[in-house]
């Protein structure tokens, strides 16, 4: 399992800018207006061989100045209770404000790994400006410039540096670890419900880590399998947060943690874009999926042929990922529950699935030679031989040829939808490398 980074600070201070520098992408949107962030932002990073996950906690809607503070306060908390090392972002050209006071003054309270980045520090005449930082006790500020990652190096090699090492308190059974992820009220606390409510004496609850992610035994029915519950552990009274970004920043820890994930998408409202959210940080991680339709109890039209565009419509959000099981279930009813359960262990199963070599080869070459790879620059590709890695978390290709660098991303699916044609792949990501022979 990876670290968890939460960057934080108040508005326009630079923060997606930040994120996208660390996940090297532009997939947070950045403008000068304040609050432009709406959609909570997640990522993978790596840095030095070390690869941690990053939050951005911007962007939230405010209608008064007060709105506005009480809504960074309540993210700021979330971010100090959930992640590994906190990211606090100040504007080396502004100075300090009062919102940064109030966000150093909880942050002063934690004993979480956390660093000062004095950001906009876009020329080395800004740098002296940094030193008005020490005033807020969170000890040195670190001078960089997100826009054109000055400065970043050296943030990033004691970033790293901080992070835990430690084991969790994390089962040690080799059994499959199956988490249930979902925005708010699409179920998830139900269906962990009706799973572990039947029979009591055979379901045992392992102790939860520091982050409150809860492993439930489940072993009946010829099922034996660890549940990941991150939904519905704090007593209603306590859940003050956002409840949006509170199950992002819930749902990395499950997904992380997990070996496959049941992703709950509920039947009246169908799948929206907190889902696909979720559904991206799953296929970022490399996870077995299973998608559950809940709430199908309260869909009036239940035809196959409106089953089978519902699942088209699923499939199509999804593209190109698309060979994902979809079962139509309800928690509340507890219709084909255990359907779920039995197809998510499938799919851990297939995660581990072996293909011999001389097999690929005897199928496959024949495919390739009937579509070949598209020239390029009146250069032909020519694959000739295809084995499996060993030992990788999923099913991992790799093609030899010998102009790899010319096959592209459109002809590298040809090969996975080929591969998922011949043999069951169903629910797992699977990896296509091309090597030079």
């Amino acid at each position: 399992m990876s670290n968890l980074v939460a960057i934080v600070g108040r508005p326009n201070v630079g923060k997606s800018t930040l994120f996208n520098r660390l996940v090297q992408s532009r997939q947070a949107i950045v403008d000068e207006t304040e609050g432009t962030t709406r959609d909570r932002q997640y990522g993978k990073a790596e840095w030095s061989g070390q690869e941690f996950s990053v939050v951005d906690t911007g962007g939230w809607v405010v209608h008064s100045e007060d709105i506005f503070e009480e809504e960074i306060n309540k993210q700021v908390q979330i971010a100090i209770d959930e992640a590994d090392v906190i990211l606090f972002v100040v504007d080396i050209v502004n100075g300090i404000t009062d919102l940064d006071d109030r966000i150093a003054q909880m942050l002063r309270q934690t004993q979480k790994p956390r660093f000062l980045v004095a950001n906009k520090a876009d020329n080395f005449e800004l740098h002296h400006q940094a030193a008005e930082f020490y005033s807020l006790g969170l000890g040195a500020p670190y001078p960089v410039s997100a826009i054109n990652g000055s400065g970043t190096g050296e943030l990033l090699d004691d970033l790293i540096a901080g992070f835990a090492t430690g084991k969790t308190d994390e089962p040690e059974d080799l059994l499959p670890r199956i988490a249930i992820v979902g925005r708010p009220n699409a179920g998830k606390s139900l269906l962990i419900n009706a799973f572990i409510g039947e029979d009591r004496s055979i379901v045992t609850d392992i102790a939860g880590t520091t982050r409150d992610s809860i492993y439930t035994r489940y072993n009946k029915f010829g099922l034996d399998l660890y549940l990941v519950d991150t939904a519905g552990i704090r007593k209603k009274g306590k859940v003050y947060e956002d409840l949006e970004y509170y199950s992002v920043i819930r749902a990395i820890r499950a997904i992380e943690e997990s070996d496959v994930c049941i992703l709950m998408v509920d039947a009246t409202r169908g799948i929206e874009s907190q889902d696909m959210n979720i559904f991206s940080l799953i296929k970022k991680n490399k996870k077995g999926l299973v998608i559950v339709i809940n709430k199908w109890d309260l869909i009036e039209d239940k035809s196959p042929q409106y089953v089978k565009f519902f699942e088209q419509e699923i499939k199509n959000r999804i593209a190109p990922f698309t060979d994902v099981p979809v079962i139509f279930a309800s928690a509340l009813t507890k219709q084909r529950i255990f359907k779920i359960l039995e197809v998510a262990n499938q799919v851990y199963t297939t995660r581990k699935t072996k293909i011999p070599t001389h097999k690929l080869n005897e199928l496959l070459l024949p495919v390739i030679e009937k579509t070949p790879p598209p020239s390029n620059k009146g250069k032909v590709v020519k694959i000739k031989y295809i084995t499996q890695l060993s030992n990788t978390a999923v099913p991992s290709f790799v093609f030899f040829c010998n102009l790899p660098q010319w096959v592209k991303e459109p002809y590298k699916r040809f090969l996975e939808n080929s591969i998922r044609k011949l043999w069951n792949l169903t629910g797992t990501p699977i990896n296509i490398f091309m090597r030079e022979k």
